[in-house]
């Protein structure tokens, strides 16, 4: 293992997060918050990023460090590095007044265990931001802000919420990647890194150049984020902060809002109308974006992938409509305008809600689970296994079929007309068996750490932390924080986050002996 080039990575990622944490501070100076909670929250962590990162560049600078970066410092690095960034993004929150900390804003001096209870749960704030899972612990049982409000979140600083948004919006494209791509001549190895943090199987070159590949992708979630910006300002009448906080979280299928009622605060056909728009975008691969701009229809009308998208979304739509209103007794105007805005926010893994689908009727909550595990398109910005993954296998199973029927029959597995090889193959199998694995075990120790509830709770908490979607079920749905959760529940649910988030393989990495193995002199 080549340990400069980790140090390298990590050190110029910190260096790139000091900008976002510099922009907040300046959008919480715009809003007038306080500047003494504007020094705190964001100085600090801006100065740990200078430092830090400054020494990792320093030591992890070699001649050659453009030609050092293989598959595995790649994998690793991204692995190791976003803990760390998580950890930098946690202390707007622990040193501000959003949780318990070390500085004292209510007036009361806190306990230890209250500090410590403050530092999980900005950690878990922290990495619920960048993975875009959406769930959040700021309620009046965790945050001294809210302390005789009637709105938490709202009550939190602009600042404070901006960086909230702003960290689901970096996580959605891959924070790494992004500032990577940026350096790639520097560190080489762009593809790489690239693989190991963007979602999905696998990743398609648009442009003989991985960098003006990253600018086509990067360009098109900007220009959308940038025209949902427009629509919610002007069109729907939404403040600029709303409008632009909404924008950043609904592009990274975040889920992240800037009130306890979310999405369901606004009331409005509108703005549930332009959100779910983007929702079903964000779930789209984005080469099939590019392949629109370059006139090359075919391609996007055939892929396979993108029909079997679209036709969960709209089965699901219509068993939410039809479970509704013959079971719930809901008008149809009703049943319709939510079941799609759920089919689309639970699809795409955004995890926004227009109403508490914790109390729908057992038929729609079994689809909101399903929905928690598939995701959508492999190249979006949506948690889940991805319906590729899925596709594939199912091919894969019926080919086996097939096999047991004429044994001498040669059957190749094909998607979009292109043969896939049985290594690609594996690694869809080994992700599927693993994300299974994981989510069994996980059952089983959040049975442990959380005894008193119920099966339907712990497993829909699961699948919405692998599939990075925010909301469960149960005691943890769309009208409740996840505060409820102790601390090791807290943090197990993060690491799970952050394994979802990079798929499960990126992290099992780290712990295969051969990825530590020491360099040979030669």
């Amino acid at each position: 293992m080549r340990y400069d080039v980790i140090g390298l990575v990590a050190g110029w990622s910190l260096i790139l997060l000091t900008i976002p944490l510099i922009i907040s501070g300046g959008i919480g100076y715009i809003m007038n918050d306080e500047m003494s909670i504007i020094l705190w929250s964001f100085i600090p962590p801006v100065i740990f990023c200078v430092i830090v990162g400054g020494i990792l560049i320093r030591l992890g600078t070699r001649r050659d460090s453009a030609e050092r970066l293989r598959d595995r410092e790649a994998f690793a690095a991204v692995a190791l590095s976003w803990p760390l960034i998580v950890a930098v993004g946690a202390l707007p929150y622990w040193l501000g007044p959003t949780f318990h900390g070390p500085i004292t804003w209510d007036g009361d001096g806190g306990t230890l265990y209250e500090i410590l209870g403050g530092m999980i749960r900005g950690w878990f704030e922290s990495m619920s931001g960048f993975t875009t899972s959406g769930a959040t612990t700021i309620d009046p049982y965790a945050s001294p802000r809210c302390e005789g409000v009637e709105d938490c979140i709202a009550s939190q600083p602009y600042g404070i919420l901006f960086w909230r948004s702003l960290t689901q919006w970096l996580g959605g494209m891959g924070i790494i990647m992004l500032g990577m791509l940026l350096l790639s001549r520097a560190l080489g190895g762009g593809m790489s890194i690239a693989r190991a943090e963007l979602t999905g199987p696998s990743l398609s070159r648009l442009r003989p150049r991985l960098q003006e590949t990253a600018k086509a992708l990067w360009g098109i979630y900007i220009v959308f984020t940038i025209l949902e910006f427009i629509l919610l300002l002007w069109w729907a009448d939404l403040s600029w902060f709303n409008a632009i906080n909404y924008s950043l979280t609904t592009m990274p299928s975040g889920g992240f809002g800037t009130t306890d009622g979310g999405v369901m605060a606004f009331d409005s056909h509108l703005v549930e109308g332009i959100i779910t728009f983007f929702m079903v975008a964000t779930g789209i691969n984005f080469t099939l974006f590019h392949f629109l701009l370059l006139k090359e229809y075919a391609k996007v009308i055939n892929d396979q992938e993108l029909r079997v998208y679209l036709m969960v979304l709209a089965g699901a739509w219509a068993v939410f409509a039809l479970n509704l209103v013959h079971s719930a007794g809901w008008e149809w105007g009703d049943a319709l305008r939510h079941g799609a805005f759920q089919a689309a926010a639970i699809g795409t893994s955004t995890g926004y809600a227009s109403a508490d689908f914790a109390s729908w009727p057992v038929l729609s909550l079994f689809v909101l689970l399903f929905l928690m595990v598939v995701g959508a398109s492999a190249g979006s910005t949506s948690g889940g296994l991805k319906i590729l993954r899925l596709r594939l296998a199912f091919v894969l199973a019926r080919r086996e079929v097939h096999r047991m029927v004429q044994p001498r029959a040669i059957i190749s597995v094909r998607m979009n007309g292109e043969v896939v090889d049985d290594s690609r193959m594996w690694v869809v199998i080994g992700m599927l068996s693993t994300w299974a694995a994981l989510a069994m075990l996980s059952l089983v120790v959040l049975a442990l750490f959380e005894p008193t509830h119920s099966l339907e709770t712990i497993l829909s908490v699961i699948f919405a932390a692998l599939g990075n979607t925010g909301p469960a079920l149960g005691a943890f749905g769309p009208t409740s924080t996840w505060a409820g959760l102790n601390w090791y529940s807290l943090f197990y649910t993060s690491l799970l986050m952050w394994a979802g988030r990079l798929e499960l393989l990126t992290v099992l990495v780290l712990f295969h002996p051969r990825t530590w193995r020491k360099e040979s002199k030669s």
